[in-house]
C-alpha cells in the first residue's frame, strides 16, 4: 500500500494540492484541495498532510510563483500513467519555461499522434511542474487545459507570454 505525504499550498491561481513519496518525489500536483489527490493517487493509497516531507516541492513552487525559478529540479515519480503517457509527461517536462510547443510537435517529441498526446496532456497528474500549461493549438490558441483556460492565461503570462485575457 502507497504512502504519501501531501500539502495544500496558496498560489496567485488558486490551492495546489501537492503530494510526494517517502523519497520525496512529486507524485502529484493538481489546482485543488487535497482530497483530491485521493483518485490520482490510486486506490489503496494513504494520504497524510506533511509539511516537512512537502517542504522541497513547496519552496521551489513558491519561488516559481514569485518569478525566481524557471526550471523545477524536483525528483518526479508519477504515481499513474501508462508507458505512453509517462512518455507524454517526460517530453512535456522538456518544454522551456516562456516558450509553448504545439499538441504536434509534442506528439513529435513523444512519438504519438497529436489526439492521443492531446489526452495524455489531460491526464498529467504533475501540473505546473510537467508543465502541461506550455501546450497550446498549432493556430496559436490556447486550446485546453483541465486548471481552467484563465489559469492557463495567467501562468503563461507569468513567464512572460502574451496571451491577454479573453484572448484565444
Amino acid at each position: 500500500m502507497p504512502f504519501y505525504h501531501t500539502a495544500t499550498l496558496p498560489t496567485p491561481v488558486g490551492d495546489l494540492a501537492i503530494a510526494v513519496d517517502d523519497a520525496g518525489a512529486l507524485v502529484a500536483a493538481l489546482f485543488a484541495d487535497q482530497r483530491s489527490l485521493a483518485p490520482v493517487l490510486g486506490a489503496g493509497a494513504v494520504i497524510t498532510p506533511d509539511p516537512l516531507r512537502t517542504a522541497a516541492a513547496a519552496s521551489e513552487i513558491a519561488a516559481y510563483f514569485s518569478g525566481g525559478l524557471r526550471a523545477f529540479t524536483l525528483p518526479l515519480a508519477p504515481a499513474v500513467g501508462t508507458p505512453f503517457q509517462r512518455r507524454v509527461w517526460a517530453a512535456l517536462a522538456r518544454i522551456p519555461f516562456g516558450t509553448t510547443w504545439s499538441y504536434k510537435r509534442l506528439a513529435a517529441e513523444a512519438g504519438g499522434v497529436a489526439r492521443a498526446v492531446g489526452q495524455a496532456n489531460g491526464a498529467n497528474p504533475i501540473c505546473l511542474v510537467v508543465p502541461c500549461h506550455r501546450v497550446i493549438s498549432a493556430d496559436g490558441t490556447l486550446g485546453g487545459y483541465s486548471g481552467g483556460l484563465e489559469r492557463k492565461r495567467w501562468l503563461l503570462r507569468h513567464e512572460g507570454l502574451p496571451f491577454a485575457a479573453g484572448s484565444c
